[in-house]
This record gives structure tokens, sequence and C-alpha cells, in this order.
């Protein structure tokens, strides 16, 4: 509990108020910990520390930790279907490799502490939120939609505590999750249940909906009422409460949109009417090669173009109908023409290095040489996939095909498919690989579904060598992160063990 005891008294402040709604993005400006007596006197001071949290989701702390979308990269490069096409610099290898995931050492640049750091840091600051924000001077509805984000925030982070310090939630009710903490504290707690940790999640969401019913939200980063219930479905789905799942998926995605074919090419960096939350970036704000774009754009001179670039499967490409456009966001070009002169034979074979077939061009910064972007959390087509489970896994097989065939003709128009129960299931799950792959979902999923590791190996696929780990059975304990050593110096609530095995 390191952090949250260095925090209890100070809030970490990375964000001022952004003012004007003119702007488009958070200002921000470099501050020192701010006492809780000075920024939690108004509701303009509470909006500062939640926008500093909003902040932190993006802010590099390391070339492998910048918050959520660098959680997102590892939680896809310890799945099946990412592919590393190269050592390159060496950033998120031991993600893919599975070496971070027993590391216990105090630093960013390993897995385990980077994760725990931040997202304790976010949950701290949320409960000082709403510790402080009762008495702050301001308009109840100023104070309602703080309470109602922090909350989100707070359930947001433990959600992902959660899931990757333990296995998934069916069968694991009982055993060790993570420490709780509903309000600031210097003391340190044991290990709540896996059970214990999803009761607070589902409560704070509860609540959080209420508080924020009826309230637009001021920025496109914030959290309104949609976002949590989009929330709400990822928990339930991963909690096998597929009612649940479709019923919150359902109300998440009401009187959106899915993006036009030619928007699915366009790099998801810029929010569409498809979107549901993410983050706005603009350029000096950017953790630049620390960012999810240099390790995700091979045309973005970040480390992506240096070898590392990120690649799709050979396996499940080759399960894309060649009409869909999800089948043009990666690479694939025609071998190099044999008749070439051996100086133009050089120059296609320097191009391809660069961009090697199955290499993903499904995430491109909108301008080569800035940094300007923006981070996609959440979008519509999730929620259409998690309802279409949901109510498949229930035995409503009309509804889920609909769903199903909605959104996959909105990628191929001549997609067709007719069957139903465990071929629906398992149609739904394929294309929700192929729709979300790179969005954070690969490890999660293999733990709802207690599938395993099953990464395919040869040309196009992984490599042994660079993988190291191939195959996995379903709850291994190679997919739990080990808690950094740090937590249990500062927290004599926890002994050796305690720690996962």
């Amino acid at each position: 509990m390191k952090k949250i005891l260095k925090l209890a008294g100070p809030v970490l402040v990375l964000a001022l108020m952004f003012g004007s709604c003119k702007k488009d993005y958070l200002e921000t400006n470099p501050t020192d910990a701010v006492s809780n007596g000075t920024i939690f006197k108004t509701t303009d001071g509470a909006y500062t520390a939640l926008n500093g949290m909003y902040r932190s989701m993006y802010a590099a702390e390391g070339s492998q930790m910048f918050g959520q979308k660098s959680i997102d990269l590892a939680l896809d490069m310890m799945g099946n279907d990412m592919v590393r096409n190269t050592t390159g610099s060496g950033w998120f290898l031991g993600d893919y490799d599975y070496t971070d995931a027993t590391s216990t050492r105090s630093s960013v640049d390993y897995r385990p502490y980077g994760v725990w750091n931040y997202y304790y840091t976010q949950i701290n600051n949320a409960n000082l939120i709403l510790k402080y924000i009762d008495a702050a001077s301001g308009s109840e509805k100023d104070k309602n939609n703080l309470k109602g984000q922090a909350l989100a925030m707070r359930a947001y982070s433990y959600f992902y505590l959660i899931n990757m310090f333990q296995h998934g939630y069916k069968g694991n009710e009982s055993k060790p999750g993570v420490p709780l903490y509903t309000e600031p504290t210097k003391e340190g707690k044991p290990r709540g249940t896996v059970q214990d940790v999803y009761t607070q999640i589902n409560k704070d969401l509860d609540d959080a909906e209420k508080f924020l019913e009826g309230v637009s939200r001021i920025h496109f980063s914030h959290i309104d009422k949609r976002t949590v219930q989009g929330m709400h479905a990822r928990v339930a789905l991963q909690q096998g409460n597929y009612q649940g799942a479709a019923s919150f998926a359902a109300k998440a995605r009401a009187g959106l949109k899915l993006m036009s074919q030619m928007e699915y090419t366009q790099g998801f960096s810029k929010p569409n009417e498809e979107w549901i939350w993410g983050m706005i970036v603009q350029n000096d704000q950017s953790g630049k090669f620390a960012s999810f774009w240099s390790h995700m754009d091979p045309y973005a001179k970040g480390y992506a173009s240096l070898g590392a670039q990120q690649k799709i499967t050979k396996d499940l490409y080759n399960k894309i109908d060649t009409n869909d456009i999800r089948s043009k966001v990666f690479v694939m070009l025609p071998p190099i023409d044999p008749n070439l002169k051996d100086e133009e034979k050089k120059k296609e074979q320097a191009k391809r290095a660069l961009t090697p077939n199955y290499t993903s061009i499904k995430f491109v910064k909108p301008v080569p040489s800035s940094w300007d972007s923006n981070d996609l959390l959440m979008r519509a087509s999730e929620m259409m996939l998690i309802e279409a489970e949901a109510l498949a896994r229930t035995g409503k097989d009309a509804d889920a095909l609909k769903l199903l065939t909605d959104l996959i003709k909105a990628r191929n128009p001549k997609y067709v498919f007719t069957a139903g129960g465990d071929q629906l299931v398992n149609e739904i799950l394929l294309q929700r690989r192929i729709e979300l792959w790179g969005e954070g979902f690969s490890l999660l999923d293999i733990k709802r579904l207690k599938q395993g590791l099953n990464r395919p190996v040869g040309e196009g696929n992984h490599s042994v060598s660079l993988a190291r780990k191939i195959t996995l059975p379903a709850e291994d304990n190679a997919f739990l992160l080990k808690i950094p050593q740090v937590e249990f110096d500062a927290n004599k609530s926890l002994s050796p063990a305690d720690q996962n095995p």
C-alpha cells in the first residue's frame, strides 16, 4: 500500500481546470501535491483533482507505462491473437513472453508494480474526492457529477486489479482478491476475496449511475451515465451474469450508430458516432514515444517503426472474409515481383520491413508528424457483442443473431450466419476477437472463458523463441501478476503467504 500511504494526505494533481468549454482538451500544467484543504474547498477545485485522474490515464511514467492504454496493450500482448514482430526496443516484450508477470520489483518498467501503483493511485484520489466533496462549496449538481465519476473510476480500477491479480470470477469467488479501500487511509488492509471486490465494484457502479442521472458530461474524456452502463456490462459479462450484461450493454449503446466502413479504416484515433468514451490527447500532453501510438502505429516513427510492430496472427487474419473491411486494417501484400530489378527489389524489401504482412494499421495517428491523438476506451460495437453473447447464452438465439448480423454486415455486407446454440456463441466469440483486436480484451476473455493460452506458431504466427509461452492450461498461475514487494514492505496486514503463487 505504499502508494496509498504516500497519497493519503495530499491529493496528486496532474491537471488544472480545463476552463473554457470551447476547448476540446483538458488543460494541464505540472504541479506538486496540493493539500486537501485547498483543493476541495470548492467543486471547481475538486474538478481539478478529477481532471488529474483523467490526465493520468495517458500520462507517461515510462516507455511501457502510460496509463490505461499501456495496460490494454499488455492484456492483448498476453493473449493469443497479437504477435510481436521482433524484440525491437524490448518494451512490452516482458508482457508477451510472460516474464514481467513474475517481477516483484518496484519500478513502472515492470508490469505488476506499474499496474498496482497506477490503479491504487486512482483509487486513492477517487476516495479523497468522495470524502471531501460534500463539504465543498458549489452546486449539488456538480457534487453529484463528481461523486458519480469518482465512484465509476474506483470501480473501473478495481475491475482491472482483480482481473490481473487473480483468476476469473466463476469458481474463484472465495479466493484472495486485492485490498479494498473505500476511504483514504494510512492503514493497509488484507486481500479481500474476489467476491468482496466484485460486490464493491457493482455497488460503486450502481451508485455512480444514480449520481450521473440527468448529468451531461463537460468533456468527452469524462465518464457519464452511458459510460457507467458500459462498464457495468463488462463487469456482468466477466461474472457470467448474462442477463445483467445484456441489459447494461443495450442501455450503453442505445441511440448510437456504428461507424462507416470508411471511418473504420481511418486509424481509430478520432471519436465518431460509435465511440462511447475516450481520452482526448493533444501533442504537448502526449507521452510521444511512451504512448499507445508509438507502439501501435508503424508510421509514427515510434517503437513500432523500429521493428516492434504488432501483428495479428495469420490464423485469425485468415478467418476474416476478404469482403470484410476489417481485413483492410492489417497489411497483406502480394509476393515481391521476381522480375523487378535489384535496386527496385531492395526498395520494396525496405518498405515491407516497416510493415510486414499482418502488421496492424488499425491504430494510426491522424497526422504522422504530430502526436495529437485520441485514445479509444469504449465503443458501441463492443456493447453489441456483449449483448449478443449474453442473449445467446440465455437461449435468445434469434435476438442474438440479429444483433450479430447487424454488426458484421456493417463491416461485410455479404455476411451470412444462421446457426444457433453453441455454434452461435462460438461465432460471436470469433467476431469479438476480430472486431476488438488490439483494444485490450484478450487476457480478460481468456480468464472469463477459462480457455488457457493457445498460440498458433509458424510463419505469420508466433515465434517460439520470442513468445516463449505458447500454451498454458486454463487458470495457470502464470496468468497472475505478482504483488509488488513494496506492498508487503508497507502493508503489515499482508504476509509472504499472501503472495500469488
